[in-house]
């Protein structure tokens, strides 16, 4: 963790003439507020004050005044350079009233208080999430969804020809302070995957939003369009981040139990037995958007079915082979269009809710839950996860514990927007039904 003096120092050692004050809003995007480096020791001491009401789901026009406070832990040099070739540096930064409280509707602030909800009893959880995206031809700003390249699973160049952009992104990411462990193409055309080392969930939201926004930055100066949309094209695999999630007490991973079957604690069990109780309504946070819902279909390996299993990938949860520190399950159902805070935030509330009560998940469903016709699935008694965000958003509302984790603001403002647009998509005229119907009626 910086200093404050090793902050000023690096700050007049790269001649840095800008900061970047990041935030998020409640739907993940990142915003920030510039100021000169001079105004350093004002942003640490005091804060910095922005219009909060022109920030989505934070405030209301009476109640504008906000303070953007660095987390000195976060400061990281931008790995490019402006037009006229000085540095920035950027912090990420809690969001505060102008009393000192934090803001409730900061979803940094949400994932926080559950984070010392289980310090609480005893836990610290790590998180270790697999973001994919897409690369596109950038066609005079439009959105066309024309590959970069026509690689497969695990393909090299020059088949992938986007193997240079990754490496320039890995470049930009080891920069700034992250750990890759690898990176490859993906299943779909000018799709692709970089994975960063498990840690600390605060401090990997905090990398996911970075991920992001470096990811698109470094796509548009090699003149191309990085999206994390969760399914840019029809009958190709969609894009998820999937996120493997440990609890530890001390230094000892609380999942493993080399006594038990498959080696995983009563404590596992109960965390993917509260999982398994609170999927529906997770998913409206995890699958924010209308489009979501057009990637968990099945198929393209992705989660439909509320089971959970030791390696059965068409599982919701599995259980990865690694044991010892590495225990660990993979809840499979995100995307990348989610907050991350957020995200992390329910997935964890959802998991001591399971063990405050002692959730038994069931026995695991080892086979392969899309080859099970409907009938055999209801005899199992497997649910489905919500087929649309309206579906989504009503479990979301009858889940008090979920929402409890989201706070009542944040909760709010997910149902206004997300009521919002399910009324645009559902009253809008699609291009597919005039194409199918137009001609026959």
């Amino acid at each position: 963790m910086y200093s404050e003096e090793q902050v000023l120092k690096t700050i007049q050692e790269k001649n840095v003439e800008f900061l970047r004050l990041q935030f998020t809003d409640i739907s993940g995007i990142v915003k920030n507020v510039a100021i000169p480096a001079t105004q350093m020791g004002k942003a640490l001491k005091s804060g910095i004050s922005f219009d909060g009401s022109s920030i989505e789901g934070f405030a209301r026009i009476q109640e504008s005044d906000m303070v953007l406070r660095p987390d000195l832990s976060t400061f990281s040099l931008l790995p490019w350079r402006t037009k006229d070739g000085s540095n920035e540096a950027r912090f990420i930064c809690d969001v505060h009233l102008p009393s000192g409280k934090p803001f409730e509707g900061d979803p940094r602030h949400v994932l926080s208080r559950q984070l010392d909800a289980a310090r609480e009893m005893g836990y610290r959880m790590n998180v270790g999430p697999e973001l994919e995206f897409f690369l596109f031809e950038k066609q005079n700003g439009g959105s066309a969804t024309t590959p970069h390249d026509y690689g497969g699973y695990f393909d090299l160049g020059p088949v992938d020809l986007a193997e240079d952009v990754r490496r320039e992104i890995i470049r930009a990411l080891t920069q700034m302070g992250f750990t890759i462990e690898a990176s490859h193409h993906e299943v779909a055309r000018g799709q692709h995957e970089i994975d960063f080392v498990y840690d600390d969930a605060l401090k990997n939201a905090d990398k996911v939003v970075t991920f992001k926004y470096v990811t698109k930055t470094i796509a548009m100066r090699e003149g191309l369009r990085a999206t994390f949309m969760p399914k840019p094209i029809y009958g190709a695999a969609g894009t998820g981040m999937h996120a493997n999630i440990s609890l530890f007490r001390g230094e000892e991973n609380a999942f493993f139990d080399p006594e038990s079957a498959m080696n995983i604690s009563d404590l596992a069990r109960f965390f993917v037995g509260g999982l398994i109780e609170h999927a529906c309504a997770i998913t409206a946070i995890a699958n924010p958007l209308i489009n979501s819902y057009k990637r968990l279909v099945s198929g393209f390996e992705a989660p439909v079915y509320i089971t959970w299993s030791g390696p059965n990938r068409s599982s919701l949860i599995r259980i990865p082979a690694g044991r010892g520190l590495s225990t660990r399950l993979e809840f499979r159902s995100p995307d990348p269009t989610c907050n991350p805070y957020l995200t992390f935030a329910v997935i964890l509330a959802a998991g001591l809710d399971g063990i405050k009560k002692c959730m038994d998940p069931g026995d695991p469903v080892d086979l392969n839950v899309y080859h099970l016709s409907e009938a055999e699935r209801r005899s199992m008694g497997i649910r489905t996860l919500p087929a649309n965000l309206k579906e989504a958003l009503d479990y979301l509302e009858a889940d008090s514990v979920i929402r409890g984790a989201l706070g009542e603001h944040v909760f709010e403002n997910i149902m206004r927007l997300g009521l919002s647009e399910w009324e645009a998509y559902n009253t809008f005229v699609h291009p597919w039904e005039v194409e199918r119907y137009i001609n026959i009626f």
